[in-house]
């Protein structure tokens, strides 16, 4: 299965009063978010399932996911994905989902970076995903653990011109 883990894009701040829940994307936050799936197109990134936090923020980011990589499905909202569950709880979704051949997830970090460290076998985490990028693991969801492998990495400064 290839795993796509998309990190939301950069949203409105913190404010008293405010629903986290609410926050949305910014205007700065799509178009890096925009250039990093652009990018992932043009290598064939076409997911046969997109699952997403409830958050706003999260489910704005699986919509432009969905468009700009072609997906007719519905996205589906999960709370697997919500920034307080675990990466365990992700592994599970995944196994559950083994028919698939190309599963995105949209969500929140600190979530995303256990569960790619999880999925290539790393026993802390060493992957800080930053908002806007988008990680590929290769893992067979049929066996109680991953053996995941790392294809690559896009951050939003790789994906847009001149980035580094």
């Amino acid at each position: 299965m290839e795993i796509y883990i998309l990190r939301h894009g950069i949203a409105e701040a913190r404010r008293a009063g405010r629903d986290d829940f609410e926050r949305r994307l910014t205007a700065e936050g799509q178009d890096k978010l925009r250039a990093v799936l652009e990018r992932a197109r043009t290598v064939g990134v076409a997911p046969s399932l997109i699952l997403t936090s409830p958050l706003v923020r999260a489910v704005q980011t699986a919509e432009i996911a969905a468009r700009l990589l072609g997906y007719k499905g519905k996205i589906e909202r999960t709370e697997a994905l919500a920034p307080a569950s675990a990466y365990l709880s992700v592994w599970k979704l995944l196994r559950g989902r083994a028919g698939e051949r190309s599963v995105l997830l949209a969500g929140h970090e600190p979530l995303l970076g256990e569960t790619a460290s999880y999925l290539v076998g790393c026993p802390r985490v060493c992957f800080d995903l930053k908002k806007g990028s988008l990680v590929r693991i290769d893992a067979e969801p049929a066996g109680a653990e991953p053996r995941g492998i790392l294809q690559w990495m896009l951050t939003p400064k790789l994906a847009s011109p001149g980035g580094d």
